[in-house]
């Protein structure tokens, strides 16, 4: 089973957001998923994702893949803790 990290659509006609989820990728979009691992709301200006790093990390050590708009959101969520560290 190869597993991915991406993004469940959610949300009204026009107001979209999402849940980051961990999935087999076999699964549709919005069907089946393993863990939710976050939120992004791209309709919010500034800060608009949350995400539990520490399972990013641990499903990413066990061979699952980020979809290209989540590593980018891992990217930017790493770079937030690093400046809250300092």
């Amino acid at each position: 089973m190869s597993v991915s990290i991406r993004l469940r659509r959610e949300g009204n006609l026009n107001n979209p957001y999402y849940k980051v989820v961990v999935a087999d990728q076999r699964s549709p979009r919005d069907g089946k998923f393993i863990e939710i691992v976050g939120n992004y709301d791209p309709k919010i200006p500034g800060e608009n994702a949350n995400v539990d790093i520490s399972r990013i990390d641990y499903w990413i050590k066990n061979g699952a893949q980020p979809s290209d708009t989540v590593r980018s959101i891992i990217k930017k969520a790493r770079r937030k803790e690093v400046a809250a560290a300092k």
